[in-house]
């Protein structure tokens, strides 16, 4: 059954437009209730991010649930892995996040975990649009759900993020810059390096509704930057709005990016003899990940871009490390999903006990030169099974001669075609892009 709402990440769009209103979330409050209900009397928590609308949807998913029977534990703003974690401690049947992650403010949406943490079974998910389908009805006076909040759940999840490293471990002479992009991170970020020992420069901790994610955060680094190099810091960490990914900078402000991180994470552990199997990444990883773990004979696996995939592949291989060049990184013996917070607590534990610097640390691994082109489509055209695009690809992967690759995928999420070369060789990688972008945009026209 194909789905009408439900991505690979929830519902997100633009706030006021379907399918993201207020009769939407609360019809789809209603629905998971009545899911739920069916599998036994219990509760749901719901957490959001700092966006203004988070008001207006977490009201309405409380109505919904409430009119189906469901009772509700209300988290306020809380990063989506604090969620998950939650979920799972407080034994509740589900767990809803409010948000749209890295967008801008004018977006949200609405996600889901399990009861064990991890994303919605697709039967869940079915059986929810198959209620959505159907006219909502309340139940009676005495059967309506009952809403409490949940007053220390920042305490928390601080707590279980710092147990996530050894205790032996203190950040005390770390000076750090800490960018919450004014999201759901903003109160418990900051807190959680402090305890640990860490002098913490808070940045991105302001949160007034619209500035989530402007010109801050793990997607707008520039500001990090600046700020390690002014303040004379030891490196910089930055999260999306809903602290599920994490970006950090070196103290002479160069970016170290999710696959230097999963490199980091997965050398410590390989060294220390805690790293079991291999590792996930996805189509977008950087060559010069899997080429610096193979020297050191760790297996790699690329999966599908999304979190979801790569969760799934490192499900099936039974392995515990996994995660995208975005930053969001999956520690399984740590977590149940990808958590900012959490993954970057091992690199700094990484750092601690080599007594190496960031900087150090990540140059075990070379990256490649990557180059990317979006290729618009016009709607019906799918150049993808062309012959003619296909011996273009060849030919591209010919000049490469081995040391490169070539990815062309559909996005998920707008009307294109990602063309993408990689290469020892930055010129040539984006001259071969280019030329390969070309041959879609013939191979389009010629559909």
């Amino acid at each position: 059954m194909k789905r009408r709402y439900f991505g690979t990440d929830g519902i997100r769009g633009r706030v006021g437009e379907p399918p993201i209103t207020p009769d939407f979330v609360l019809k789809l409050g209603w629905a998971v209730g009545k899911v739920l209900a069916g599998q036994g009397q219990g509760k749901v928590l719901i957490g959001k991010d700092t966006r203004i609308s988070g008001y207006m949807f977490e009201s309405a998913l409380e109505a919904g649930l409430s009119a189906a029977g469901v009772d509700i534990h209300l988290l306020g703003p809380m990063p989506t892995p604090a969620i998950a974690y939650l979920t799972r401690t407080l034994h509740a049947q589900a767990g809803i996040v409010i948000s749209a992650s890295h967008n801008p403010y004018h977006d949200n949406g609405i996600k889901f975990f399990s009861a064990d943490g991890t994303k919605l079974p697709d039967e869940i998910e079915l059986a929810i649009e198959a209620e959505l389908e159907k006219e909502m009805v309340c139940n009676d006076s005495a059967s309506l759900g009952k809403a409490v909040r949940v007053v220390d759940a920042p305490g928390r999840y601080i707590e279980f993020c710092k147990s996530t490293i050894a205790s032996r471990i203190s950040l005390a002479g770390c000076r750090m810059v800490v960018d919450c992009a004014h999201g759901a991170t903003y109160h418990v970020a900051p807190a959680v390096f402090a305890e640990l020992g860490a002098e913490v420069i808070p940045l991105g901790t302001e949160p007034d509704g619209l500035n989530i994610n402007h010109d801050v955060g793990s997607t707008h680094i520039t500001a990090l930057r600046a700020a390690v190099i002014a303040q004379g810091a030891d490196l910089g960490v930055a999260f999306d709005g809903d602290g599920d990914r994490v970006i950090m900078v070196d103290r002479r402000g160069d970016e170290v990016d999710g696959d230097e991180l999963i490199y980091i994470i997965a050398a410590d552990r390989h060294r220390a003899g805690r790293l079991r199997g291999g590792v996930v990444g996805t189509q977008m990883s950087n060559l010069g990940l899997e080429h610096a773990l193979a020297g050191m004979d760790i297996p790699f696996r690329r999966a599908r871009v999304g979190d979801r995939y790569v969760l799934e592949l490192m499900q099936q291989e039974g392995w515990l490390l996994g995660g995208e060049s975005s930053g969001h990184i999956i520690c399984l013996d740590r977590t149940s999903t990808g958590d900012g917070i959490v993954s970057a607590l091992q690199v700094l534990a990484a750092m601690v006990e080599s007594g190496r610097e960031l900087h150090e640390l990540r140059e075990g691994m070379e990256k490649y030169p990557q180059h990317m082109v979006n290729v618009a489509l016009e709607p019906g055209r799918d150049p993808l099974g062309s012959d003619t695009l296909a011996d273009a690809v060849r030919q591209v992967e010919a000049e490469l001669n081995g040391t490169g690759r070539v990815l062309l995928r559909p996005s998920g999420t707008e009307p294109v075609i990602r063309v993408m070369v990689e290469g020892r060789d930055g010129r040539q990688v984006r001259t071969l892009a280019e030329q390969l972008a070309d041959a879609v945009r013939a191979a389009a026209e010629a559909a």
